[in-house]
């Protein structure tokens, strides 16, 4: 097992755990904003002719979220996109990533019949940001899929799949791509694949335990990924000016001891989250390691497929919150299939018995900041240094009916969270490792998927039991200094 102090010493960890960061710690043109997700966030949810998608009906399930609520309004940012942006602004961010609800262009996913409404209203969200100076980074697909596609073909599962997500990006390149120059496919792909279709703790809330729904989903996302990138480049990129990528979400995997075994466990782990993706994308084919652990249960792509793949990305996004230990086993204590194949433990403590670090509100979310200069330090050796973007970092606190809003506004945690993982960053960018953007997840409190509104990651608490007010936390008063905010009464507490 790690030793924690040889362990801090021998990485440097001390000193960045105690580095103050400013911005002057990055690039001039380094990219700050934050970030949230249409289901999540919006509300209306059968509002100006949107479709149902897959969560609609998920979140309507008995049993299937921790508090039995919904996002049916969320916390309304489909009404109060105004204010929400102009809080953005008045903290001082200089862009804002949010997603498009496939629903909501075409109501039944198909592409016959756009929404003129749903295009009308991602319009004036980009319109607000753009006069507030803020860059629109937009993801296409943030796992909320028209739910007429999940009944009729059985959503990922189905190759015609891909052909209909084409129709669906291009319709938003032509419609907004004027506007907006930073592109993103797809969210975090392996949790559709995973949670989705292995789990079932995600719409569709598959969890048959097959052993191939999850890899033919995954790589069914990939070839939607390349095809809509085919399309941009080939119709739009060249007049349009923008830059179009995936996200994918990974935890650090730190080798639990010298033994090569549990380093081999650790280098499978990182395969079976970053590799499983980026690999098809920079390569052409899965790891090597993916395909001796599943044999047939990992699709083929054909030659044309991967001449479509290969080198059709022009950034990563990286979501990161966290990090674990890993440890050989060949009896996996995992329960689902996914994990069970990589043969490993994941651990969350050092040696000593003492926590990895502060854990947060969520079970799996502790604080490692050193997690992500390794993550981020990886991606640059195995891809030959990619334009990167942190898309999402963040972390939650539990919602507590019993704390007055001061309490739960003071979030001190977070605030140190935010300076942590920001000083490894730079430090991951002084490596040489080719970041151009960070996005703290999230902007609001809001609808944590299966957790419902039990879990708070917003820099912007919401309050659910007075007309969804929103109230900065001193996470928020904290970025606005850090991003050198205008002084007034977002720049400074009062």
């Amino acid at each position: 097992m790690v030793k924690k102090q040889e362990f801090l010493e021998q990485n440097g960890v001390g000193e960045l755990l105690n580095k103050e960061v400013s911005r002057s710690d990055f690039p001039p043109n380094f990219v700050f904003g934050t970030a949230t997700s249409a289901y999540q966030i919006e509300g209306a949810w059968q509002t100006d002719g949107k479709g149902p998608s897959i969560w609609d009906a998920f979140t309507h399930i008995e049993g299937k979220v921790l508090d039995k609520k919904t996002g049916d309004v969320a916390v309304d940012h489909y009404h109060r996109y105004k204010e929400d942006i102009d809080l953005i602004a008045k903290l001082g961010f200089d862009a804002y990533r949010f997603s498009i609800s496939w629903s909501r262009i075409f109501p039944d996913g198909l592409g016959a019949k756009v929404n003129e409404e749903g295009i009308t209203f991602y319009n004036n969200i980009i319109d607000s940001l753009l006069e507030k100076g803020i860059q629109p980074y937009i993801t296409l697909y943030h796992w909320d899929l028209p739910l007429h596609l999940q009944e009729s073909l059985g959503g990922w599962l189905n190759k015609q799949i891909i052909e209909y997500f084409a129709i669906y990006a291009e319709a938003c390149f032509a419609s907004f791509g004027d506007r907006v120059k930073n592109w993103i496919t797809i969210n975090e792909p392996l949790q559709t694949a995973v949670n989705g279709h292995d789990t079932g703790i995600f719409a569709p809330g598959r969890n048959e335990q097959s052993s191939t729904e999850p890899y033919v989903v995954a790589h069914y996302q990939i070839l939607a990924h390349a095809a809509a990138v085919s399309i941009y480049r080939r119709k739009y990129q060249d007049k349009q000016g923008g830059q179009i990528g995936l996200v994918v979400d990974c935890e650090w995997a730190e080798a639990n001891s010298d033994k090569i075994e549990d380093k081999n466990a650790a280098a499978r782990r990182l395969d079976f989250q970053l590799g499983w993706f980026l690999d098809p994308l920079y390569f052409g084919d899965y790891p090597q390691s993916m395909r001796e652990q599943l044999g047939d249960k990992l699709p083929k792509f054909s030659q044309e497929d991967k001449e479509l793949l290969r080198n059709s990305i022009d950034f990563v996004g990286l979501n990161h919150y966290t990090t674990r230990f890993i440890a050989h086993a060949t009896e996996s204590p995992e329960e689902f299939s996914f994990y069970k194949a990589q043969q490993m433990e994941r651990i969350v403590e050092w040696e000593g018995g003492e926590p990895i670090g502060e854990k947060a509100g969520s079970p799996w979310l502790y604080v490692v900041p050193w997690g992500i200069r390794k993550t981020l330090s990886q991606i640059a050796q195995r891809y030959n240094n990619p334009p990167v973007y942190v898309t999402e970092n963040g972390m939650d606190d539990e919602d507590n009916d019993s704390a007055s809003l001061h309490e739960m506004l003071d979030d001190k945690m977070r605030v140190n969270y935010f300076k942590t993982y920001l000083a490894a960053i730079a430090q991951a960018v002084k490596d040489g490792a080719d970041v151009r953007g960070y996005f703290a997840w999230s902007l609001l409190d809001n609808f944590e998927w299966d957790r419902g509104y039990t879990k708070r990651f917003g820099l912007i608490y919401v309050d659910y039991k007075n007309g969804l007010a929103r109230h900065p936390k001193s996470s928020a008063y904290w970025f606005a200094r850090f991003l050198k905010a205008v002084e007034g009464k977002y720049g400074k507490e009062e």
